[in-house]
């Protein structure tokens, strides 16, 4: 009887922990869970989340012109094409030689200017809906937001979304397995 008892006060303990933690939580899971399913599908999307890539005209890099060419050009379309106002901090640069475009992803605003690798010209300018969607998943976007270096916020939210995600997996097992076993050993 001893034993049972204990049994029964581990389970007690684990869907205390299991439905204070799901009550602080819900919301972060709901985001994570909803942004996930997001980025997972982002690729059949049409373009809606991910941006289709386009094709320039050569896929041979000795046709292309250099990338601080390329880099000018792209920054002069944002300023020119969006907003005076933009930054043209770059966050990367995307060569694609297979496609014969470069891709350049700006730091601040979500944007994205395709060019033709070879002639410079514009191929399109694209909304980086799937760069939002992600950073709203992994917490960076309070970053952003707060202008922390150095993804501390990221880091914390990662961590306590990974170590609930683990205690609610835990605690969830416990809470099914439990009663299986004080019922087996009645």
């Amino acid at each position: 009887m001893e034993k049972r008892n204990k049994q029964a006060k581990v389970l007690r303990f684990a869907r205390k922990i299991h439905r204070t933690m799901g009550i602080f939580l819900f919301l972060v899971f709901l985001f994570v869970s909803i942004t996930g399913l997001m980025l997972g599908w982002k690729k059949n999307t049409g373009g809606l989340i991910l941006p289709e890539s386009y094709e320039g005209t050569s896929s041979n890099l000795a046709d292309w012109i250099p990338i601080d060419s390329l880099h000018r050009n792209a920054c002069r379309i944002l300023i020119d094409s969006i907003s005076k106002d933009l930054s043209t901090d770059l966050e990367r640069i995307d060569l694609r030689p297979d496609k014969g475009m470069v891709k350049f992803v700006f730091t601040d605003n979500y944007i994205g200017i395709q060019l033709d690798g070879a002639t410079g010209n514009l191929l399109h300018i694209e909304s980086r809906r799937s760069d939002f969607i992600e950073n709203i998943h992994d917490g960076s976007i309070l970053d952003h937001l707060f202008e922390t270096k150095n993804e501390q916020i990221k880091l914390v939210y990662t961590s306590v979304t990974g170590l609930a995600l683990l205690s609610f997996s835990i605690t969830g097992f416990w809470l099914w397995y439990g009663p299986k076993r004080m019922r087996k050993k009645m």
